[in-house]
């Protein structure tokens, strides 16, 4: 722990009276209170590989679950992989036998961010909590982005092959327009940069003959069997987008990627009907409203922007998380191995380095709940935001985004020190949680 000396400021003063001390589940009761009848709520992270984070969203997910009647928990992953784990929580039948084999599954680099025992506590928690439902009750755990352009491929070739063989042609045609780039969308990304051809109308064909086809398949034992083939297709449409656009610019791809992703959500909410309360999981960037950071000025937007846009003041709850130090998992470079990098303290003037000196301790503040305290928060700092590649010799704790606290979020979970998190490829012993797993499953 920094023994950094905190010098007096009169803010400190205010800003220790709006924390309230986080320490067990129970302390989320005035979360729970600001969340109300609210059927949108995002949790962020500011590291992609920060056990606590997955702890307190866990948490919070449960109760809201248990108390409040969520319907699911959408994350940051790919939709085929995290279909699968939606298939066990649901108990439908070849879905896996344990949620450390079927996350073990995982093997898109980040793998991390979802292979690891915090998600194997979760899983399974859902899954025991499932099974005392009736099915059309049970809670769901889906992916919302954009990646898996070949997996999605794949997966509705395989539908139609059991369901409608007589629309193979079409996926037959968009598998060999892909296959000259042999699963490499940087490959694909550069040849539709320099050649003005693409496989755009193939897998729009695709979309169109699977969702006519979705229609007609009979129930099978999976009851979200036509919804997930017809999502895949959809996938697929953006997913030949995103990489076709991601050689143009940050911003394009940034925001087609985000706009995806709310689709997606969107689609869920439809699919489970029009009460549907959803919990959403990502990174701080993505659901941390855009128009409280430099990215408004950059022209992007992004996913807690947009839905606060789609729906009322009152349906929406955005909640952030920061850490003053500790450590991660991450890699140096994309694609690069795993590692447990430290986290220093956080830079000076920031707003972790504000609430260190502050409060101290782990602590919620709630925006909304004092007249002044959206006022306390809102002037502009640095806040830290480590991805999924981190280099800790080159940045001094990840990047810091200029940020208005309270207009970026609702509610702020801070934490003084974390740790990385504990991914199964990394520690991949047996099928038990390793020892410095503070909550089992």
């Amino acid at each position: 722990m920094s023994t950094r000396e905190a010098p007096y400021h009169p803010a400190n003063d205010m800003i220790r009276q709006a924390g309230h001390p986080l320490q067990t589940q129970d302390d989320l009761d005035l979360l729970l209170d600001r969340i109300g009848d609210a059927r949108f709520v995002l949790l962020g992270e500011a590291t992609h590989g920060t056990s606590e984070y997955y702890l307190w969203r866990t948490l919070l997910s449960q109760r809201l679950i248990q108390e409040k009647g969520f319907s699911f928990i959408a994350v940051e992953g790919d939709w085929p992989d995290c279909y699968r784990v939606n298939r066990y929580i649901k108990g439908y039948s070849n879905a896996g036998q344990s949620a450390h084999r079927v996350l073990n599954t995982f093997r898109r680099w980040p793998t991390w961010m979802w292979a690891n025992w915090e998600v194997v506590a979760l899983v399974e928690w859902l899954r025991r909590y499932n099974l005392q439902l009736p099915e059309h009750q049970r809670v769901g755990f889906y992916g919302l982005d954009v990646y898996s352009l070949w997996e999605s491929l794949a997966e509705v070739t395989r539908y139609l092959e059991e369901n409608a063989p007589d629309a193979l042609q079409t996926a037959y045609r968009a598998y060999n327009c892909f296959e000259p780039y042999e699963g490499d969308y940087h490959a694909y990304a550069r040849a539709t940069r320099l050649i003005p051809t693409s496989c755009e109308n193939e897998v729009i064909d695709l979309l169109l003959e699977t969702q006519q086809k979705a229609q007609q398949s009979p129930y099978d034992g999976d009851g979200e069997t036509s919804f997930n083939a017809e999502q895949n297709a959809r996938v697929t449409v953006g997913a030949e987008q995103y990489y076709r656009t991601m050689m143009r610019g940050d911003r394009e791809s940034w925001n087609l990627r985000d706009h995806h992703m709310v689709d997606t959500l969107e689609r869920l909410v439809d699919h489970f009907g029009k009460d549907t309360k959803a919990i959403v999981w990502e990174h701080n960037t993505h659901i941390g409203d855009a128009r409280a950071t430099p990215m408004v000025s950059a022209g992007m937007v992004n996913v807690g922007q947009l839905v606060r846009e789609n729906h009322d003041s009152d349906e929406v709850v955005l909640v952030g998380f920061g850490s003053y130090q500790g450590s991660v998992i991450a890699g140096r470079s994309w694609g690069a191995p795993m590692e447990r990098m430290p986290v220093p303290d956080a830079q000076e003037g920031s707003w972790e380095d504000a609430l260190h000196r502050a409060v101290n301790q782990d602590s919620l503040f709630i925006f909304s709940e004092f007249e002044n305290e959206s006022e306390l928060f809102e002037p502009i700092h640095g806040h830290r935001a480590i991805g999924v590649v981190y280099d800790p010799d080159e940045y001094r704790g990840g990047s810091f985004v200029s940020t208005s606290l309270s207009r970026r979020y609702d509610a702020f979970i801070y934490l003084e020190q974390t740790q990385a998190l504990h991914p199964l490829h990394l520690e991949p012993q047996g099928s038990e949680p390793p020892e410095t797993y503070p909550w089992g499953v």
